[in-house]
C-alpha cells in the first residue's frame, strides 16, 4: 500500500490546482501543490487590466466559498485573483510557491516509495503516488505563423503581452481572432487607438449575455448544455461564441469596430487584406488562444505529437495515476472555467485515489 505520507502532487496553484486539492482532501489523500509563481492565484493577475469573468459571481464561485457582493455582477480580474488567494488559505494544504516543475518521471529503484518522481528547477525530487497536471496554458500562447512576419516593420504581440490600451494609444492596430478576448480587446482599443480592425477567419458569432432577464449561464445549466459530450462540443462549438451585453455587436453595426476577413500576409509596414488592399499597420495583436503547457510530462511519453495530452475526461489513457484539470472541453462546455472545474476535479479524483493507494504494486515495486 502507498505510504500515507506520500503526496498526490498537483502541478499548478490556480483554479484547477486548488479544485484538485479540495477533491484530494475529500478523497482522503494528501495534496501537495507546486506553483511556479509567487502566489496561488493562477494566471489571473497576469491577464489584461480590464478583464472580467464571463460568468456572474453566483456561477463563478467554487465549492465552499462564495464571492462577496452582488452575485449578479461579473467579477473583475483582481477580484478573481483575490478570491483564489482566499480559497487557497481556506484549504489549509501545503502549497510551495516559486517552485517550477522541470519534469515528471516514472519512479525507479532509487525512489521505491512512489509511482512518480517530480523534479523541480530548484533541485527537489518529490516522490508522488499520483500527479495532477493543472498548470494551465497562459505560458503557451498560440502564435500562428503569419506570411511576411519576419520582415514586418511593426510589432506582433499576443494577448498574453497586452495589459491596457494606453500602450497602443494613437496606433493603427489589427487584432487577430474571433473569440471573447479578441472582441473585448479590440472594443477597448477602439476608444484610444488611431484605428482598430478585427481580423477573423469566420464572421463573429455573438451570444447575448442575458436572455429573459437571466444571464446566459443560467440557461446553459438549466438546458443541460453543460452536460453535452466533449466530442459534440469540439465539432459544433469550436468556433468561439462571443458573450455580448450589447456593446460589442452594436460597435460592429455602427462601424466603431471593423471586422474583416483574415489578411493574407504582412508586407513591410502593411497588411495585405484578402481583397488585395494594402493598409499600413503599427501593431498586429494575436488573440489566438493558448495550448496546455505540459512539456514537463514529456519523459512519461503521455503527450501526442502536438504536445497535447492523450486522455479521456481528464484521466490519462497512457499512464495510470496521471490526470489533468483545466483542459478546454475536458468533460463539458465549462471544464476550463471557474464554474466548471470543481466537477471535473471530483470526476478524476476517485480513480486517481484508487491508483494512489496501490501505486507501488502496480509498478512492481
Amino acid at each position: 500500500m502507498t505510504s500515507p505520507t506520500e503526496p498526490v502532487v498537483i502541478v499548478g496553484g490556480g483554479q484547477s490546482g486548488l479544485s484538485a486539492a479540495r477533491a484530494a482532501l475529500q478523497a482522503g489523500l494528501r495534496p501537495l501543490i507546486l506553483e511556479a509563481s509567487g502566489e496561488a492565484a493562477g494566471s489571473w493577475p497576469r491577464y489584461y487590466d480590464s478583464l472580467t469573468a464571463f460568468s456572474p459571481a453566483r456561477f463563478s464561485a467554487m465549492p465552499g466559498l462564495d464571492f462577496d457582493g452582488d452575485p449578479d455582477r461579473y467579477p473583475h480580474r483582481d477580484e478573481v485573483a483575490g478570491y483564489l488567494r482566499r480559497y487557497a488559505a481556506l484549504l489549509e494544504v501545503e502549497i510551495r510557491t516559486g517552485t517550477r516543475v522541470r519534469a515528471v518521471e516514472n519512479a525507479d529503484e532509487r525512489h521505491p516509495a512512489g509511482a512518480f518522481v517530480v523534479r523541480t528547477e530548484d533541485g527537489q525530487d518529490i516522490e508522488a503516488a499520483a500527479v495532477v497536471a493543472a498548470s494551465g496554458s497562459f505560458a503557451r500562447p498560440i502564435r500562428p505563423g503569419l506570411p511576411g512576419a519576419h520582415a514586418f516593420a511593426g510589432r506582433v504581440l499576443h494577448a498574453a503581452d497586452y495589459r491596457n490600451p494606453k500602450d497602443l494609444a494613437g496606433q493603427r492596430v489589427v487584432v487577430v481572432g474571433g473569440g471573447n478576448s479578441a472582441v473585448q480587446i479590440a472594443h477597448e482599443l477602439a476608444g484610444t487607438a488611431a484605428r482598430v480592425s478585427l481580423a477573423s477567419r469566420a464572421p463573429l458569432a455573438f451570444l447575448p449575455q442575458r436572455r429573459g432577464g437571466r444571464d446566459v449561464h443560467h440557461w446553459l445549466v438549466a438546458s443541460g448544455f453543460d452536460d453535452l459530450p466533449p466530442a459534440w462540443l469540439i465539432h459544433h462549438v469550436r468556433a468561439r461564441l462571443v458573450m455580448d451585453v450589447g456593446d460589442y455587436a452594436a460597435a460592429v453595426q455602427d462601424g466603431r469596430l471593423v471586422r474583416r476577413p483574415m489578411f493574407t500576409a504582412l508586407d513591410g509596414e502593411h497588411v495585405v487584406w484578402a481583397d488585395g488592399q494594402r493598409e499600413r499597420v503599427d501593431v498586429v495583436l494575436l488573440a489566438t488562444g493558448y495550448l496546455p503547457d505540459l512539456g514537463y510530462l514529456a519523459p512519461l511519453g503521455v503527450l501526442d505529437e502536438h504536445g497535447l495530452p492523450v486522455h479521456q475526461g481528464g484521466l490519462s489513457l497512457v499512464r495510470p495515476g496521471l490526470a489533468y484539470l483545466g483542459l478546454e472541453f475536458q468533460r463539458s462546455f465549462a471544464s476550463n472555467t471557474l464554474r466548471g472545474v470543481a466537477a471535473d476535479a471530483a470526476h478524476i479524483m476517485g480513480p486517481l485515489a484508487a491508483h494512489a493507494r496501490h501505486a507501488p504494486a502496480q509498478i512492481g515495486l
